[in-house]
């Protein structure tokens, strides 16, 4: 028997997909969720072996729900999209399966076969390395992210973007820093740097990554060093690789 959780905002889709599944007996529907936090929860509590999971949803969306989960906990997933040919061939080519809306039985039918033996036959570290290859391969058609979702305690925090003052990185994990809280979460400064607004966000050491709304002022030290002074009056190390590139954004010579 399979565990199977269905993450979708819409009631009549969750239905849809609810009935279908009753029409397998390997299937033990254990849970419904109208949103990404909820399906953090769900996740945690109840472990499913499989996911229904919606792409687009109001404040977490499928992939910043996948982000937040980790791929310690992380089910199979079935994608339920609506996304155009383009997202659809990034499904196949990192093979995952998906239903595009609307779908039918057989359709239905023929996801469920294709998860079942993905879960006989392939180790949670396999399935944890295709659902990365699939979102590094549609991070390029999505948009800046706008915030982070963050487990904590228990909870799920929504931090906005423009809320975090620097960033910076610590083993496996990255620290955000917001006023006088911190956030840990698990990604790399690079994969992050690629989903940040540009316009806001500028890298200054192979470490740090800095709101450029949050920096007081630039300063030149000793030995032609310079430091990033924040408002909140930490100073970080603006390395030499990133000082001429800081100066064209800001339009000074540094």
């Amino acid at each position: 028997m399979f565990k199977a959780l269905i993450v979708d905002d819409e009631p009549p889709a969750r239905e849809i997909i609810r009935r279908m599944l009753a029409e397998d007996e390997e299937i033990e529907v254990v849970g419904e969720c109208s949103n990404g936090a909820e399906a953090i929860e769900a996740i945690a509590e109840k472990g499913p072996d499989l996911m229904f999971l919606d792409i687009q949803m109001p404040e977490v969306d499928g992939f910043e729900l996948l982000e937040a989960c980790g791929e310690e906990k992380m089910p199979a997933v079935i994608f339920v999209t609506a996304f155009n040919r383009y997202a659809v061939k990034a499904f196949e080519v990192s093979a995952i399966d998906y239903l595009l809306k609307p779908f039918d039985h057989e359709r239905m039918a023929m996801a469920l076969d294709r998860a079942k033996t993905n879960l006989r036959e392939r180790s949670d570290a396999e399935r944890s390395e295709q659902l990365l290859d699939l979102l590094n391969r549609l991070t390029g058609g999505r948009e800046r992210l706008r915030r982070f979702v963050i487990k904590n305690n228990g909870r799920i925090l929504l931090v906005p973007a423009e809320d975090v003052d620097w960033i910076e990185s610590d083993g496996n994990y990255l620290i955000l820093h917001c006023g006088n809280d911190r956030h840990l979460i698990r990604e790399t400064l690079k994969n992050l740097e690629e989903r940040l607004d540009p316009e806001t966000f500028f890298r200054i050491h192979r470490s740090t990554i800095v709101n450029i709304d949050s920096v007081k002022e630039l300063q030149k030290h000793f030995n032609d060093e310079h430091v990033v002074l924040m408002r909140s009056g930490k100073e970080l190390i603006l390395s030499r690789r990133y000082r001429g590139k800081l100066g064209e954004k800001l339009g000074a010579a540094i």
